[in-house]
């Protein structure tokens, strides 16, 4: 065989064997396969009853009642959304909601981060006496009686929308999560800091801090979440029915229908009950499903940093 016949034929087996490589490298593997069909199983699960929802806040009053949900809202309308958009009671109730997860949730983050940054620094004579008042809320609280008294008698707070933003101020099991983040921090950095004449708090603001952008992320994602979902604290110190915030209307709505009737509505209609619940459903998760994609980069860094000792 001449040197050319066998560099053709060299070079044909190894186009032969790329192409055997790359359609086995193609082909999926039975677990991978298993796993797509099962997120995708999970996702409908979690998707058939939230657009049920959907359609249900979209569907008149009247075949809600009669017959229920269905998958195409028939007869489409749009009453429920009027009614939320254009009822002063409403609004003021998401006005409400938006600034206790806006203003409870930056103030729990700044909270947080620093009892976190004191305790993870080890300093002397104050960092374990941290440690131990974070931690004892873990295993019990003092009782809901003390606190509507120190609430109601001592703060003054009744009626207002830090009786609800304090007492959810400060998580003890986001504190040592975040604690276990900034032990994480190159202690080399912190050194170098130190020895250019930087203090404890330029350190925490201008390395800590955006080192930590990930567990921040986390931490505030969780303190919005909880603070726009919370109504049994607003239910125990809000008695004013303008100041009240969204799941506190929803839940009212949800469990007593004769609340409806305290919403306005043209006098030749009535409240659109069956239907408000699910348009309230519908407008009150959807900033919170809108607020995970821009949390989404940091989610998994971020937990994975608290997560793991340092």
């Amino acid at each position: 065989m001449t040197p050319v016949a066998t560099e053709a034929l060299t070079s044909s087996l190894a186009k032969t064997s790329a192409r055997t490589a790359t359609r086995r490298r193609r082909r999926p593997e039975a677990f991978t396969v298993f796993s797509v069909i099962g997120v995708t199983a999970f996702m409908i699960v979690c998707l058939v009853p939230f657009w049920m929802i959907v359609s249900g806040s979209f569907t008149d009053e009247q075949t809600l009642a009669t017959t229920g949900y269905s998958v195409v809202p028939r007869p489409f309308s749009t009453a429920a959304y009027d009614l939320i958009f254009t009822g002063p009671t409403l609004l003021s109730a998401y006005a409400a909601s938006v600034f206790i997860t806006l203003v409870g949730t930056a103030l729990a983050l700044a909270c947080t981060s620093g009892l976190s940054w004191v305790i993870a620094r080890r300093l002397p004579y104050i960092s374990r006496p941290l440690s131990v008042f974070a931690y004892i809320p873990m295993l019990f609280s003092g009782g809901l009686v003390p606190l509507y008294l120190l609430v109601t008698q001592y703060l003054k707070l009744q009626n207002s929308y830090f009786a609800v933003i304090l007492p959810l101020l400060v998580a003890p099991f986001l504190v040592f999560i975040q604690v276990s983040a900034f032990r994480q921090l190159p202690e080399e950095i912190l050194d170098s800091a130190r020895v250019d004449g930087a203090g404890e708090l330029q350190i925490f603001f201008r390395i800590g801090l955006p080192l930590s952008k990930p567990i921040l992320a986390v931490v505030g994602l969780f303190y919005a979440v909880h603070y726009w979902n919370e109504w049994f604290t607003a239910l125990l110190f809000m008695s004013d029915i303008h100041k009240y915030p969204l799941p506190l209307l929803l839940q009212n709505l949800i469990s007593n229908v004769s609340f409806s009737q305290m919403l306005p509505t043209a006098a030749e209609q009535s409240t659109p009950v069956y239907q408000l619940r699910l348009a309230l459903t519908v407008v009150t998760i959807g900033p919170i499903l809108l607020a995970y994609p821009f949390a989404q980069r940091y989610f998994v860094k971020g937990i994975t940093l608290g997560a793991t000792k340092g």
